[in-house]
């Protein structure tokens, strides 16, 4: 395999977590703005104040900001619950430089959910290379933050 094309592959990452397709699903989608590391993977970074996943093929990805103002970071284009969403990403980019985040929910063993995310479409960004080798580490963070938060809310409520 050549250098080049290794440069454009599509990213694969994948994550177990204790819960079911369905709400492995909605906690990546509804709740996104309760576990995404905002921090550290945004536009605003510390000027972010949330994030906010819309619902259905049309619906917008978007970073809140502390001055009022928002940033799209993609749009949903696929939206199948709970197998999976598709959606553009062009997080601080313009939406000409789109590439393609594909997320699916497989039902494991003992109601547990793999999840996949597979980032492509590196060709359509001036950067691509470097964008791919950023996205490659990038996600890490991103999805160990999704499993913690899935595993947490996938306990069982205590009685107090």
């Amino acid at each position: 395999m050549s250098e080049q094309a290794n440069d454009t592959m599509p990213i694969r990452k994948t994550v177990t977590v204790p819960v079911t397709p369905q709400r492995a699903f909605e906690l990546f989608t509804a709740r996104i703005g309760e576990w995404w590391p905002l921090a550290t993977h945004s536009v605003g970074e510390d000027q972010a104040t949330g994030v906010v996943f819309g619902e259905g093929i049309g619906g917008s990805i978007v970073e809140s900001l502390a001055d009022g103002t928002t940033s799209v970071w993609g749009t949903i284009t696929g939206w199948d619950p709970p197998h999976g969403v598709v959606y553009t990403w062009h997080a601080g980019t313009p939406v000409t430089e789109a590439t393609s985040v594909e997320v699916t929910f497989t039902p494991g063993e003992q109601g547990h959910t793999v999840v996949e995310l597979v980032h492509s479409g590196w060709d359509s960004r001036p950067d691509g290379s470097a964008a791919r080798a950023g996205y490659e580490t990038g996600w890490n963070p991103v999805i160990k933050h999704y499993a913690r938060f899935a595993a947490v809310s996938g306990l069982p409520a205590r009685a107090m």
